[in-house]
């Protein structure tokens, strides 16, 4: 089967699904089994078809060991509980994080499946995403019963003094997989990233996963770096190898595939070190929180930075890791959220379930969710939002901050505000957000834009209303804004 390459975005739209219970609820939705094999067409035409890839999170066969381990976790049980309240062993799937092949599962749809689901995206020009797992492998993967240096190693003694941090597959004593600040996780094996064998693995395992898709979201990517490997395992691997594991690792799987995407879930503010490590994209935690806990003026700090960080980071307001956007953030809060971190430089994301506005934060290891009410308001909003974002047709353009000044002395709430602009020369967007619980007015300088003597209309995408303005007023003064709490426009402006 053959798929044609289409050239990646600047700045993709990605659309994230928990793959196993997705697929049940629409088996449950359409009353027969649906695998990925044989999705329904109108699938495709609703909300897959706003973005530019899909990743579908979790699609490896699962460790049958690492399963019965989640099945009886004290603390997973009463996540279990909190979401599904008629939860029974059999929602119990294991974590796809905890990969036992890298093999689409057959519960799923096998390879036939995968490559038919993505037959139907190439159709449409969409990308597909896939998991890749740098750091651990689960319990019973067939690597276990190899004698290499490809699994950190402890002894007897370990495995007496840290029972939760080492165990035994036959005479061999295994780590389990972790990272520096947080016990490991026991359904998992480490990889010594320090490994020429672990890493031609590495590289081998993405080849064959390159096949498949377009690109992989690298789990916990820094945690195999240099640093933070030595940080977390010392001696027991000794020195560093000269060359960083990414640095090795992702230009030879380009040599087969080019135009591969590797996204890095990254931590600890390491962005940049794995954007210069080879990463197209890597997440922009640090504004998810400064979002979530911060204000305006400490967004407006973080969006100073370098062009070319911007243009690599991912941003996002929800993903598997986190609660739901809107029960962490408030429904309000959460659209101004999603206006900025839908509008930026870089890679944008959507977790399946968002736009519904769907409550309840699914741990991984279940294959079932609870059914949820559908937010139509969110739903309409987070439609116009992504139809009205910056996309293709701001390819290769420019973006900047915009300047925000007062209407008067006293007059404070312009610091609520947060606008900036995308422009080439066919199209300008401007942004302008209220991140505040109250209204906000302010003049907005927009830069590079001489209006002259011309009319201009302001067109908000969000809400197809039209304003116009003479050009003189614009020099003067800037656009006037007075925008409600929580609350933003984006504006498409044009010369009259």
């Amino acid at each position: 089967m053959s798929f044609e390459k289409i050239d990646w975005p600047e700045h993709p739209k990605i659309y994230e699904i928990n793959t196993w219970p997705w697929l049940q609820t629409l088996s449950k939705m359409y009353k027969y089994p649906i695998t990925l094999n044989n999705i329904p067409e109108e699938i495709f035409d609703q909300d897959l078809r706003f973005f530019d890839a899909i990743w579908l999170m979790g699609v490896w066969e699962r460790s049958p060991q690492g399963k019965e381990i989640a099945r009886n976790h004290p603390d997973l049980q009463e996540e279990y509980l909190k979401v599904l309240a008629d939860f029974s062993p059999d929602d119990v799937v294991g974590s796809p994080y905890s990969i036992y092949k890298y093999c689409v599962d057959s519960h799923l749809g096998s390879r036939e499946g995968l490559q038919n689901f993505r037959l139907k995206l190439n159709e449409r020009n969409i990308y597909l995403l896939l998991d890749y797992v740098p750091n651990h492998i689960a319990l019973d993967h067939s690597w276990t019963s190899e004698k290499s240096d490809v699994l950190v190693q402890g002894t007897l003694e370990d495995m007496k003094i840290l029972p939760n941090e080492f165990f035994s597959v036959g005479n061999r004593i295994y780590a389990h997989g972790r990272d520096p600040y947080f016990p490991p996780w026991t359904d998992t094996v480490q990889i010594n990233a320090f490994s020429s064998e672990a890493r031609q693995k590495a590289i081998n395992t993405l080849n064959n996963i390159a096949k498949l898709c377009d690109g992989v979201r690298c789990d916990m990517a820094m945690l195999v770096t240099n640093n933070i490997f030595t940080r977390t395992w010392g001696d027991r691997v000794g020195s560093s190898p000269k060359k960083e594991f990414w640095k090795e690792v992702i230009p030879t799987v380009r040599e087969k595939t080019p135009n591969f995407l590797f996204i890095a879930e990254v931590y600890w503010d390491m962005e940049w070190e794995l954007q210069q490590q080879g990463f197209d994209f890597c997440y922009d935690k640090r504004l998810y929180d400064h979002m979530l806990h911060e204000n305006a003026k400490v967004i407006r700090d973080h969006l100073h930075a370098e062009w070319d960080y911007q243009r690599k980071v991912l941003r996002f307001i929800e993903n598997h890791d986190e609660p739901r956007a809107i029960t962490a953030f408030g429904e309000n809060h959460s659209r101004a959220a999603a206006i900025i971190a839908l509008t930026l430089p870089g890679a944008r994301l959507i977790h399946e379930g968002q736009m519904q506005g769907y409550k309840f934060k699914l741990p991984v290891q279940l294959g079932r969710r609870t059914i949820e009410d559908d937010n139509q308001n969110l739903r309409n909003f987070y439609q116009r939002l992504l139809n009205a974002a910056p996309g293709k047709e701001l390819e290769k353009s420019k973006w900047s901050l915009c300047k925000v000044e007062p209407i008067k002395i006293n007059n404070y709430t312009y610091s609520n505000l947060i606008s900036y602009q995308w422009w080439n020369e066919n199209n300008r967007k401007l942004i302008v957000v209220n991140f505040s619980a109250n209204s906000a007015e302010a003049h907005i300088k927009i830069n590079e834009l001489n209006y002259n003597s011309y009319d201009w209309s302001f067109t908000d995408l969000l809400t197809q209303k039209i304003y116009k303005y003479k050009g003189k007023d614009l020099n003067e003064y800037g656009l006037y804004v007075n925008i409600s709490a929580w609350n933003g426009h984006i504006f498409e402006i044009k010369k009259l």
